[in-house]
């Protein structure tokens, strides 16, 4: 299994960079956990969108979301994918349309986001074949085993755990401190963390976790890799290293654009 960091920043995208985002990859299965904005641009310096097999959403945060629509564009409009002979291209009668695998309520939202931007509210639904995930299931992805695990945030959230070759992957999503995340964790090879705060929230409801907070996380799940992401670049990369590591209790990596991890 290898997993790729195409985007790694929070709600408000690092300069030249993209928010959630991250390429896993076994036994030929192509998975692109969330889309967030500037994601598909990074999406395409790597791979052929066209042979992603299925897009994964944790959550429906813009920030998370926001690239199904260039990525719906290019599966939809671009010259290789239409019915006739365009620019140089034959013409296909099987135009790809990866699954896209999204929480439940996933296919209105979508529908709002679409027309909000003044497009047709069935853009992103119509150029993949969209399923709303039950959160209580364990599904097939190709190689992939997927399971889920809520947490909480702002809205509905599900954090990821993906098996294939023997090794385990869970991302987290975004999330305040979860005990269920802990537990859900357990043994991964890798934990994929959000760490988005210098300190808690100072007033109302949680949805974020510090350095030193998703440090501890991956102490309590006895993972045997830690990466921190979903931080901006506004944050001093070291010293969130240090926070974590400090609290983990072994080095841990921060998530940067471009890594890949070999599990």
């Amino acid at each position: 299994m290898q997993l790729r960091v195409l985007g790694k920043s929070p709600s408000w995208q690092d300069a030249g960079g993209a928010c959630s985002g991250y390429l896993v990859e076994a036994d030929g299965t192509r998975l692109l956990l969330d889309c967030g904005n500037g994601v598909f641009g990074k999406l395409r310096s790597v791979v052929d969108y066209a042979e992603v097999d299925a897009v994964l959403i944790s959550h429906l945060h813009a920030d998370h979301i926001l690239d199904l629509v260039p990525y719906a564009s290019g599966l939809t409009y671009a010259p290789r994918h239409q019915p006739v002979p365009v620019g140089g291209h034959p013409g296909t009668d099987v135009p790809p349309h990866p699954r896209l695998l999204v929480p439940p309520g996933g296919r209105e939202a979508l529908r709002r986001l679409c027309a909000a931007a003044g497009m047709n509210e069935a853009h992103i639904e119509s150029a993949f074949a969209l399923e709303e995930y039950d959160p209580g299931a364990t599904i097939q992805v190709g190689a992939f085993e997927v399971s889920f695990q809520p947490v909480p945030h702002f809205l509905p959230t599900q954090a990821i755990g993906l098996a294939a070759d023997g090794h385990r992957l869970t991302y987290s999503a975004d999330s305040s401190p979860s005990d269920d995340l802990c537990a859900f964790a357990r043994n991964s090879d890798l934990l994929l963390i959000e760490a988005t705060l210098p300190r808690p929230e100072r007033e109302g409801p949680r949805g974020h976790l510090t350095p030193e907070e998703a440090g501890e996380h991956g102490r309590r799940a006895g993972v045997r890799r830690l990466v921190i992401t979903h931080i901006s670049d506004e944050l001093d990369a070291e010293w969130a290293r240090r926070e974590a590591e400090r609290s983990f209790g072994a080095p841990v990596d921060v998530a940067r654009e471009g890594a890949v991890y070999a599990l």
